[in-house]
């Protein structure tokens, strides 16, 4: 499965940049941000979209505090993936979608929870980055 394909359909969110400065009550996600397929108050955003595991994050648009340009990654085929970095009210209701292979339903429980644990690790490490600035 191409890591990217299965949102490749939708357009690029039209995501507004404030000009304010980072929100001290927000919390940092990195990834390709996509219009929400069927509610234009969400968006959709593919966190890690170059990884074997690529999650998408859902957000209602209006816990998103602050949204910042970060570098674009780039594919083995040398395509752009223009990345931001959201950041979202503390305390405010997300959606992990991620893909999976239909096998044993026991599987899926340790999957959510590696799941979990990979945005969280990020999020620390973003947060240790910001603090450090």
């Amino acid at each position: 499965m191409n890591n990217i394909n299965y949102l490749e359909m939708l357009p690029l969110s039209s995501i507004a940049k404030f000009s304010k400065g980072q929100p001290m009550d927000g919390v940092p996600f990195t990834g390709y941000p996509r219009v929400h397929p069927s509610d234009k108050n969400k968006l959709i955003l593919v966190y890690d979209p170059l990884s074997a595991e690529p999650a998408a994050l859902e957000f209602k648009l209006e816990d998103i505090l602050f949204v910042d340009e970060v570098p674009s990654a780039v594919t083995e085929a040398g395509e752009g993936i223009p990345m931001v970095k959201l950041w979202v009210k503390r305390g405010a209701v997300g959606m992990i979608i991620e893909p999976f292979e239909v096998n044993e339903p026991t599987q899926i429980t340790g999957k959510i929870k590696a799941i979990k644990e990979r945005i969280l690790q990020s999020q620390n490490g973003s947060n240790t980055q910001a603090a450090s600035k």
